[in-house]
Protein backbone atom coordinates (compact mmCIF):
# COMPACT_ATOMS: atom_id res chain seq x y z
CA UNK A 1 0.00 0.00 0.00
CA UNK A 2 2.98 2.38 0.99
CA UNK A 3 4.69 1.60 -2.29
CA UNK A 4 1.63 2.76 -4.25
CA UNK A 5 0.85 5.99 -2.54
CA UNK A 6 4.30 6.24 -3.23
CA UNK A 7 4.09 5.57 -7.10
CA UNK A 8 1.10 7.60 -7.07
CA UNK A 9 2.70 10.72 -5.40
CA UNK A 10 5.49 10.58 -8.28
CA UNK A 11 2.64 10.52 -10.90
CA UNK A 12 0.98 13.72 -10.00
CA UNK A 13 4.54 15.15 -9.53
CA UNK A 14 5.40 14.12 -13.08
CA UNK A 15 1.81 15.71 -14.16
CA UNK A 16 1.86 18.91 -12.44
CA UNK A 17 5.56 19.89 -13.43
CA UNK A 18 4.93 21.36 -16.51
CA UNK A 19 3.11 23.80 -14.48
CA UNK A 20 4.48 24.15 -11.43
CA UNK A 21 7.95 25.33 -10.65
CA UNK A 22 8.67 22.55 -7.91
CA UNK A 23 7.00 19.96 -9.04
CA UNK A 24 9.48 20.87 -12.61
CA UNK A 25 12.50 21.19 -10.44
CA UNK A 26 12.13 17.85 -8.55
CA UNK A 27 11.21 16.11 -11.31
CA UNK A 28 14.27 16.86 -12.97
CA UNK A 29 16.62 17.15 -10.27
CA UNK A 30 15.88 13.42 -9.45
CA UNK A 31 15.92 12.40 -13.31
CA UNK A 32 19.96 13.84 -13.07
CA UNK A 33 20.31 12.21 -9.79
CA UNK A 34 21.74 8.70 -11.31
CA UNK A 35 23.86 10.75 -13.50
CA UNK A 36 25.63 12.88 -11.00
CA UNK A 37 25.70 9.12 -8.72
CA UNK A 38 27.68 7.63 -11.54
CA UNK A 39 30.23 10.50 -12.70
CA UNK A 40 30.92 11.68 -8.81
CA UNK A 41 31.17 8.42 -6.40
CA UNK A 42 34.30 7.73 -5.53
CA UNK A 43 34.01 3.88 -5.32
CA UNK A 44 36.70 3.48 -3.32
CA UNK A 45 36.04 6.11 -1.11
CA UNK A 46 33.60 5.71 2.55
CA UNK A 47 30.38 7.69 2.14
CA UNK A 48 28.49 8.65 4.95
CA UNK A 49 24.34 9.63 3.50
CA UNK A 50 22.81 12.30 4.88
CA UNK A 51 19.44 12.68 3.74
CA UNK A 52 17.42 16.28 4.98
CA UNK A 53 14.05 17.20 3.32
CA UNK A 54 14.38 20.63 3.09
CA UNK A 55 16.79 24.04 4.33
CA UNK A 56 15.60 23.82 7.84
CA UNK A 57 16.78 20.05 8.28
CA UNK A 58 19.69 20.53 6.64
CA UNK A 59 21.15 22.88 8.91
CA UNK A 60 20.26 20.55 11.43
CA UNK A 61 22.33 18.21 10.45
CA UNK A 62 25.24 20.26 9.24
CA UNK A 63 26.62 20.64 12.83
CA UNK A 64 27.48 16.84 11.94
CA UNK A 65 28.67 16.70 8.61
CA UNK A 66 31.37 19.15 9.61
CA UNK A 67 32.48 17.93 12.54
CA UNK A 68 32.62 14.41 10.39
CA UNK A 69 34.91 16.29 7.87
CA UNK A 70 36.84 17.92 10.50
CA UNK A 71 37.33 15.01 12.52
CA UNK A 72 37.00 11.75 10.09
CA UNK A 73 38.29 13.14 6.74
CA UNK A 74 38.66 9.14 5.34
CA UNK A 75 34.75 9.48 5.45
CA UNK A 76 32.89 11.41 2.41
CA UNK A 77 29.60 13.09 2.28
CA UNK A 78 27.01 12.22 0.15
CA UNK A 79 24.25 14.73 0.70
CA UNK A 80 20.50 14.43 -0.32
CA UNK A 81 16.99 16.99 -0.74
CA UNK A 82 13.95 15.91 -1.24
CA UNK A 83 12.64 19.42 -1.50
CA UNK A 84 13.42 22.06 -4.20
CA UNK A 85 13.47 24.39 -1.58
CA UNK A 86 16.38 22.74 0.06
CA UNK A 87 18.36 21.88 -2.78
CA UNK A 88 18.59 24.86 -5.03
CA UNK A 89 19.84 26.67 -2.13
CA UNK A 90 22.74 24.16 -0.78
CA UNK A 91 23.68 22.33 -4.30
CA UNK A 92 26.94 24.23 -4.25
CA UNK A 93 27.47 23.81 -0.53
CA UNK A 94 31.11 22.90 0.08
CA UNK A 95 30.97 20.85 3.09
CA UNK A 96 29.64 17.49 1.37
CA UNK A 97 31.31 15.80 -1.73
CA UNK A 98 28.17 14.48 -3.76
CA UNK A 99 24.64 16.85 -3.36
CA UNK A 100 21.86 15.22 -5.41
CA UNK A 101 18.05 14.98 -4.79
CA UNK A 102 16.08 11.72 -3.18
CA UNK A 103 14.75 9.65 -5.78
CA UNK A 104 11.03 8.63 -5.01
CA UNK A 105 11.31 6.04 -2.21
CA UNK A 106 9.77 3.02 -4.46
CA UNK A 107 11.53 -0.52 -4.37
CA UNK A 108 13.33 -0.01 -8.16
CA UNK A 109 14.67 3.85 -7.35
CA UNK A 110 15.72 2.49 -3.65
CA UNK A 111 17.73 -0.37 -4.73
CA UNK A 112 19.50 1.62 -7.63
CA UNK A 113 20.26 4.73 -5.56
CA UNK A 114 21.93 2.32 -3.23
CA UNK A 115 23.56 0.60 -5.54
CA UNK A 116 25.26 3.41 -6.91
CA UNK A 117 25.75 5.78 -3.73
CA UNK A 118 26.98 2.36 -1.72
CA UNK A 119 27.06 4.35 1.65
CA UNK A 120 28.65 2.34 5.13
CA UNK A 121 26.40 4.56 7.09
CA UNK A 122 23.37 6.92 6.25
CA UNK A 123 21.85 10.28 8.51
CA UNK A 124 18.18 11.22 8.51
CA UNK A 125 17.17 14.25 10.15
CA UNK A 126 14.36 15.12 12.43
CA UNK A 127 10.88 13.68 9.91
CA UNK A 128 12.42 11.75 7.13
CA UNK A 129 11.09 8.38 7.53
CA UNK A 130 11.31 6.73 4.24
CA UNK A 131 9.99 3.22 4.11
CA UNK A 132 11.12 1.52 1.28
CA UNK A 133 15.00 3.35 2.14
CA UNK A 134 14.74 2.28 5.44
CA UNK A 135 13.79 -1.52 5.15
CA UNK A 136 16.80 -1.80 2.27
CA UNK A 137 19.18 -0.40 4.75
CA UNK A 138 18.64 -2.43 7.35
CA UNK A 139 19.17 -5.07 4.76
CA UNK A 140 22.10 -4.81 3.47
CA UNK A 141 23.33 -4.38 6.89
CA UNK A 142 23.88 -0.45 7.01
CA UNK A 143 23.31 1.20 9.97
CA UNK A 144 20.84 3.87 9.67
CA UNK A 145 20.27 6.89 12.08
CA UNK A 146 17.64 9.79 12.75
CA UNK A 147 18.88 12.95 14.56
CA UNK A 148 16.96 15.60 16.10
CA UNK A 149 13.85 13.59 15.97
CA UNK A 150 10.70 14.35 17.73
CA UNK A 151 7.36 12.54 18.05
CA UNK A 152 3.86 12.79 19.21
CA UNK A 153 1.08 10.66 20.21
CA UNK A 154 -0.98 12.15 17.57
CA UNK A 155 1.61 11.02 14.57
CA UNK A 156 0.55 8.35 11.90
CA UNK A 157 2.89 5.34 13.53
CA UNK A 158 0.72 6.01 16.71
CA UNK A 159 -2.42 6.26 15.57
CA UNK A 160 -4.69 2.99 15.58
CA UNK A 161 -3.74 2.13 11.90
CA UNK A 162 -0.63 3.02 11.95
CA UNK A 163 1.32 -0.40 12.46
CA UNK A 164 2.46 -0.84 9.11
CA UNK A 165 4.45 2.84 9.01
CA UNK A 166 5.00 2.06 12.27
CA UNK A 167 7.57 -0.91 11.16
CA UNK A 168 9.34 1.77 9.37
CA UNK A 169 10.76 2.89 12.79
CA UNK A 170 12.11 -0.89 13.90
CA UNK A 171 14.49 -0.27 10.81
CA UNK A 172 16.52 2.02 12.62
CA UNK A 173 19.90 1.31 13.85
CA UNK A 174 19.37 3.73 16.61
CA UNK A 175 17.17 7.27 17.20
CA UNK A 176 18.29 10.41 18.48
CA UNK A 177 15.83 12.20 19.86
CA UNK A 178 15.10 15.38 21.09
CA UNK A 179 13.20 15.27 24.31
CA UNK A 180 12.14 12.49 26.96
CA UNK A 181 8.35 12.45 25.86
CA UNK A 182 9.59 11.12 22.13
CA UNK A 183 11.55 8.25 24.09
CA UNK A 184 8.49 7.28 26.03
CA UNK A 185 6.27 7.22 23.79
CA UNK A 186 8.82 4.82 21.73
CA UNK A 187 9.23 2.57 24.22
CA UNK A 188 5.04 2.40 24.73
CA UNK A 189 5.53 0.57 21.48
CA UNK A 190 9.12 -1.28 22.68
CA UNK A 191 11.40 0.74 20.72
CA UNK A 192 14.54 1.17 22.81
CA UNK A 193 16.86 1.70 21.06
CA UNK A 194 16.86 5.47 21.99
CA UNK A 195 19.04 8.59 23.45
CA UNK A 196 17.51 11.72 24.37
CA UNK A 197 20.36 13.84 23.20
CA UNK A 198 18.64 17.24 22.20
CA UNK A 199 18.49 19.24 18.75
CA UNK A 200 21.58 19.91 16.95
CA UNK A 201 20.04 23.39 15.80
CA UNK A 202 21.24 24.49 18.89
CA UNK A 203 24.62 24.18 18.25
CA UNK A 204 24.16 25.28 14.20
CA UNK A 205 22.80 28.38 15.65
CA UNK A 206 25.78 28.74 18.23
CA UNK A 207 28.08 28.35 15.03
CA UNK A 208 26.16 30.64 12.84
CA UNK A 209 26.42 33.41 15.84
CA UNK A 210 30.63 32.95 16.50
CA UNK A 211 30.66 33.47 12.63
CA UNK A 212 28.15 36.53 12.06
CA UNK A 213 29.09 38.66 9.47
CA UNK A 214 29.51 42.13 10.01
CA UNK A 215 27.37 44.46 8.18
CA UNK A 216 28.16 47.83 8.32
CA UNK A 217 24.73 49.69 6.59
CA UNK A 218 22.97 47.31 9.06
CA UNK A 219 25.00 48.88 11.54
CA UNK A 220 24.89 52.39 10.37
CA UNK A 221 20.61 51.93 10.45
CA UNK A 222 20.52 51.25 13.77
CA UNK A 223 22.17 54.01 15.38
CA UNK A 224 21.73 57.78 15.77
CA UNK A 225 23.59 61.24 14.58
CA UNK A 226 25.11 60.14 18.16
CA UNK A 227 26.44 56.70 17.35
CA UNK A 228 23.96 55.72 19.72
CA UNK A 229 22.12 52.34 19.19
CA UNK A 230 18.36 52.68 18.51
CA UNK A 231 15.81 50.28 19.77
CA UNK A 232 15.09 48.02 16.76
CA UNK A 233 12.31 45.33 15.88
CA UNK A 234 13.99 42.78 13.62
CA UNK A 235 10.84 40.81 11.90
CA UNK A 236 12.47 37.88 10.71
CA UNK A 237 11.05 35.71 7.92
CA UNK A 238 7.33 37.71 8.03
CA UNK A 239 4.58 36.89 6.07
CA UNK A 240 1.82 39.37 4.82
CA UNK A 241 -0.43 38.60 7.86
CA UNK A 242 2.44 39.04 10.30
CA UNK A 243 3.63 42.50 8.72
CA UNK A 244 -0.51 43.46 9.30
CA UNK A 245 0.40 43.04 13.20
CA UNK A 246 3.83 44.84 13.39
CA UNK A 247 3.77 47.54 10.96
CA UNK A 248 0.92 49.28 12.55
CA UNK A 249 2.86 49.54 16.02
CA UNK A 250 5.77 50.78 13.85
CA UNK A 251 4.27 53.56 12.10
CA UNK A 252 3.06 54.51 15.55
CA UNK A 253 6.27 54.59 17.63
CA UNK A 254 8.73 56.79 15.83
CA UNK A 255 11.20 56.16 18.75
CA UNK A 256 11.46 52.67 17.13
CA UNK A 257 13.12 51.94 14.28
CA UNK A 258 12.59 48.48 12.35
CA UNK A 259 14.33 45.87 10.17
CA UNK A 260 11.95 43.38 8.04
CA UNK A 261 13.14 40.27 5.97
CA UNK A 262 10.04 38.98 4.77
CA UNK A 263 9.96 35.12 3.96
CA UNK A 264 9.00 36.03 0.42
CA UNK A 265 11.22 38.38 -1.44
CA UNK A 266 9.13 39.00 -4.73
CA UNK A 267 7.74 43.02 -6.10
CA UNK A 268 4.35 42.07 -4.87
CA UNK A 269 5.22 41.19 -1.56
CA UNK A 270 7.67 44.17 -1.06
CA UNK A 271 5.03 46.48 -2.50
CA UNK A 272 2.82 45.13 -0.57
CA UNK A 273 5.02 46.10 2.48
CA UNK A 274 5.70 49.50 1.30
CA UNK A 275 2.15 50.40 1.34
CA UNK A 276 1.52 49.56 4.67
CA UNK A 277 4.25 52.15 5.60
CA UNK A 278 3.94 55.11 6.92
CA UNK A 279 7.38 56.39 7.63
CA UNK A 280 10.53 56.40 5.62
CA UNK A 281 11.96 53.68 4.15
CA UNK A 282 14.47 51.55 2.08
CA UNK A 283 15.45 48.47 0.44
CA UNK A 284 18.72 46.76 1.55
CA UNK A 285 19.43 46.58 -2.04
CA UNK A 286 19.12 50.39 -2.93
CA UNK A 287 21.29 51.19 0.49
CA UNK A 288 23.88 48.92 -1.54
CA UNK A 289 24.43 50.96 -4.65
CA UNK A 290 24.42 54.30 -2.45
CA UNK A 291 24.25 53.96 1.37
CA UNK A 292 23.49 57.35 1.34
CA UNK A 293 20.16 56.46 0.86
CA UNK A 294 20.34 55.45 4.69
CA UNK A 295 20.02 58.60 5.64
CA UNK A 296 16.14 60.02 7.51
CA UNK A 297 15.34 56.50 7.12
CA UNK A 298 13.15 54.49 9.88
CA UNK A 299 12.47 51.20 8.01
CA UNK A 300 15.15 48.39 6.22
CA UNK A 301 13.57 46.27 4.29
CA UNK A 302 15.98 43.25 3.29
CA UNK A 303 15.21 42.02 -0.33
CA UNK A 304 18.21 39.27 -0.54
CA UNK A 305 18.97 36.19 1.24
CA UNK A 306 21.16 34.63 3.20
CA UNK A 307 21.60 37.51 5.46
CA UNK A 308 19.30 37.07 8.40
CA UNK A 309 21.19 35.39 10.85
CA UNK A 310 23.58 37.73 11.19
CA UNK A 311 21.09 40.51 11.22
CA UNK A 312 19.29 39.71 14.26
CA UNK A 313 22.69 40.52 16.49
CA UNK A 314 21.93 44.39 15.40
CA UNK A 315 17.96 44.14 17.00
CA UNK A 316 16.66 44.98 20.40
CA UNK A 317 13.44 42.14 19.85
CA UNK A 318 12.76 39.88 17.50
CA UNK A 319 9.82 38.95 15.81
CA UNK A 320 9.63 35.83 13.98
CA UNK A 321 7.04 35.49 11.05
CA UNK A 322 4.74 32.24 9.88
CA UNK A 323 3.08 32.32 13.29
CA UNK A 324 -0.37 32.87 11.84
CA UNK A 325 -0.19 30.59 8.87
CA UNK A 326 1.55 27.21 8.46
CA UNK A 327 4.02 27.72 11.59
CA UNK A 328 6.85 29.92 12.97
CA UNK A 329 10.12 29.70 11.17
CA UNK A 330 13.16 29.68 13.31
CA UNK A 331 13.21 31.17 16.17
CA UNK A 332 16.57 30.17 17.90
CA UNK A 333 19.01 32.09 15.19
CA UNK A 334 17.06 35.29 17.00
CA UNK A 335 17.40 34.09 20.40
CA UNK A 336 20.95 33.57 20.26
CA UNK A 337 21.95 37.09 20.53
CA UNK A 338 20.23 37.35 23.35
CA UNK A 339 17.14 39.25 22.44
CA UNK A 340 13.55 38.71 22.97
CA UNK A 341 11.85 36.76 20.95
CA UNK A 342 8.17 37.14 19.37
CA UNK A 343 5.38 35.10 17.65
CA UNK A 344 2.25 34.15 16.55
CA UNK A 345 -0.15 31.69 17.79
CA UNK A 346 0.94 28.19 15.81
CA UNK A 347 4.01 27.71 17.64
CA UNK A 348 2.85 24.65 19.38
CA UNK A 349 4.82 21.58 17.35
CA UNK A 350 8.00 23.68 18.05
CA UNK A 351 9.65 22.49 21.31
CA UNK A 352 12.08 25.25 21.30
CA UNK A 353 9.21 27.69 20.98
CA UNK A 354 7.12 26.14 23.47
CA UNK A 355 10.88 25.73 26.03
CA UNK A 356 11.65 29.61 24.99
CA UNK A 357 8.32 30.67 26.51
CA UNK A 358 8.74 28.55 29.50
CA UNK A 359 11.60 29.89 30.47
CA UNK A 360 10.97 33.66 29.50
CA UNK A 361 12.52 34.29 26.57
CA UNK A 362 9.75 33.99 24.32
CA UNK A 363 6.41 35.24 23.65
CA UNK A 364 3.60 34.36 21.79
CA UNK A 365 0.77 37.22 20.37
CA UNK A 366 -2.49 36.44 18.73
CA UNK A 367 -3.76 39.99 17.78
CA UNK A 368 -2.59 43.37 17.39
CA UNK A 369 -3.26 43.91 20.83
CA UNK A 370 -1.49 41.53 22.55
CA UNK A 371 1.37 42.83 20.14
CA UNK A 372 1.48 46.14 21.36
CA UNK A 373 1.21 45.53 24.89
CA UNK A 374 3.89 43.03 25.09
CA UNK A 375 5.92 45.72 23.06
CA UNK A 376 4.91 48.28 25.32
CA UNK A 377 6.09 46.41 28.55
CA UNK A 378 9.55 45.53 26.75
CA UNK A 379 10.28 48.61 25.56
CA UNK A 380 8.97 50.25 28.38
CA UNK A 381 11.03 48.43 31.19
CA UNK A 382 14.83 48.02 30.46
CA UNK A 383 14.74 45.24 33.66
CA UNK A 384 11.90 43.04 31.61
CA UNK A 385 13.61 43.62 28.01
CA UNK A 386 17.27 42.45 29.54
CA UNK A 387 16.04 39.41 31.84
CA UNK A 388 13.66 38.18 28.24
CA UNK A 389 16.60 38.41 26.40
CA UNK A 390 19.45 36.83 28.73
CA UNK A 391 16.61 34.31 29.13
CA UNK A 392 16.81 33.57 25.69
CA UNK A 393 20.69 33.67 25.01
CA UNK A 394 20.61 31.46 28.05
CA UNK A 395 18.07 29.00 26.60
CA UNK A 396 20.29 28.48 23.41
CA UNK A 397 23.99 27.65 25.10
CA UNK A 398 22.13 25.99 27.43
CA UNK A 399 21.17 23.29 24.98
CA UNK A 400 24.23 22.97 22.82
CA UNK A 401 26.13 19.96 22.56
CA UNK A 402 23.75 17.22 20.59
CA UNK A 403 26.23 17.16 18.00
CA UNK A 404 29.43 15.62 19.88
CA UNK A 405 26.50 13.26 22.16
CA UNK A 406 25.05 11.69 18.61
CA UNK A 407 28.63 11.40 17.53
CA UNK A 408 30.11 9.52 20.50
CA UNK A 409 27.44 6.73 19.90
CA UNK A 410 28.01 6.32 16.35
CA UNK A 411 30.87 4.08 15.49
CA UNK A 412 33.29 5.66 12.99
Amino acid sequence: MYSILIHFYAFIVALISPFHRKARLMRWGQWKTNRILREKIDRNAKYIWFHASSLGEFEQGRPMMEKIKQEHPDYKILLTFFSPSGYEVRKNYNGADVICYLPFDTPFRVKKFLRLAHPVMAVFIKYEFWGNYLHELKKRGIPVYIISAIFRPDQLFFQWFGAPYRKMLYNFTHLFVQDERSKELLAEFNIRNVTVCGDTRFDRVLDICRQARELPNVERFVKNEKGEQVQTLIAGSSWPQDEDIFIPYFNKHPELKLIIAPHEIHQEHLTYIESLLKRPSVRLSEVLQDNHLLEGKDCLIVDSFGMLSSIYRYGTIAYIGGGFGAGIHNTLEAAVYGIPVLFGPRYQKFKEARDLIKVGGGFSISSKEEFTDKMDELLTNQQTLATAGKSAGNFVSGNAGATEQILKEVSL
